[in-house]
């Protein structure tokens, strides 16, 4: 046997061991990262209003991209709107009452609806909103958390005849992480009704 083909015979007899040695390096490598959860992308329209003014006791500028239907649970209230945001499956539910001496009613009524998600909130934050010139006084709660199931609610009133309530529902499970980008794309929406709110 030749010295050529002895070492041929030897690389041949090497290849299994450096393949093997290659695999059990492979292996040896830490354990992999989970990745994080993605989510579906969301295309948010660019923004552009127009004034909701009809016969309720109230005005201010919707987002040309929501429709407004009236509260078919509530027919006795006849000024009781749905802002609706199908695109998103978004809903801001406003209650309308005339004041008649019974304003303290009105504002904790809003107020214990906030405390019912105490549970699923990691924070509530109270904003208040004061425009004299229009009359328009009142608060709005932002609610952090995942599971809170209406992550903004508002109320406004002129302290005398007006009281208005809203809340931002979505039709879809609570997780709030993922309805983020659109939570927060709403209530530039809803700030702006509230900075455009007129009483009739």
């Amino acid at each position: 046997m030749n010295e050529t083909t002895h070492a041929k015979s030897r690389l041949a007899n090497l290849i299994p061991l450096i393949g093997f040695g290659f695999m059990f390096f492979l292996s040896c490598s830490e354990n992999p990262t989970p990745k994080p959860r993605g989510y579906f992308r969301i295309d948010l329209p660019p923004r552009e209003y127009r004034l909701l003014d009809s016969i309720f006791p109230y005005a201010f500028e919707v987002p040309v991209y929501a429709r407004i239907t009236r509260d078919i649970h509530a027919p006795a209230e006849a000024n009781w709107i749905n802002v609706d945001f199908p695109r998103f499956k978004g809903r801001v539910h406003l209650s309308y009452k005339s004041v008649n001496n019974n304003l303290g009613t009105f504002t904790e009524d809003a107020h214990s609806l906030v405390v019912k998600h105490i549970p699923k909130a990691s924070a509530i934050e109270e904003i208040r909103i004061e425009n004299s010139a229009q009359r328009v006084y009142g608060l709005v709660y932002d609610i952090k958390g995942t599971g809170a199931a209406s992550p903004y609610q508002f109320y406004v009133t002129d302290s005398t005849t007006h009281f208005l309530r809203g809340a931002l529902y979505f039709d879809v499970i609570p997780n709030n992480d993922s309805l983020a980008p659109v939570i927060d794309f709403i209530k530039v929406d809803i700030q702006h009704m509230l900075e455009t709110m007129k009483w009739k």
